[in-house]
């Protein structure tokens, strides 16, 4: 988002051209338009997930992994061993349908944790202002020495 940003102002408050934009950013011209003319952040998504390979092994990798939930974190296979299991079975597949699917059987069948919480602190330009620093005058042990 902060290539959008930096496009926007060039263009709206240097009055650089398309051309000059790109020429200096090491952009195309239409990628340049693209992001003058974007509302958001434009994000990548996957129109088809694709792996009729690891369609009739969905139901062991699933038990596999129920039965795993179960035992200590440090007991459970990896993605990796999963897939080597799974390969022992006859699977042809890609490991990153293994790596995909685990992680999807996480999300779906635990959900968030706590300890998986995130709150960006992102802010535009001028919206906040924090300081880590401050000088403070004390006057230590007044009244403390009276005999």
């Amino acid at each position: 988002m902060d290539i959008i940003y930096e496009i926007r102002r060039r263009h709206s408050v240097q009055k650089q051209s398309i051309s000059a934009i790109a020429r200096e950013m090491g952009l195309s011209r239409p990628t340049v338009r693209k992001h003058l003319n974007t509302v958001e952040q434009p994000k990548y998504q996957r129109l088809l997930t694709v792996s009729p390979r690891l369609d009739e092994y969905k139901d062991q990798l699933t038990s596999w992994l129920e039965e795993e939930s179960k035992l200590p974190r440090s007991r459970r296979r990896t993605a990796q061993r999963l897939f080597e299991g799974l390969q022992e079975l006859g699977y042809g597949g890609a490991y990153d349908s293994i790596q995909r699917f685990v992680k999807q059987w996480k999300s779906s069948a635990h959900g968030p944790k706590i300890t998986e919480a995130f709150i960006p602190l992102v802010f535009l330009p001028a919206d906040a202002c924090q300081f880590d620093w401050s000088q403070e005058q004390v006057e230590i042990g007044v009244g403390a020495l009276k005999s």
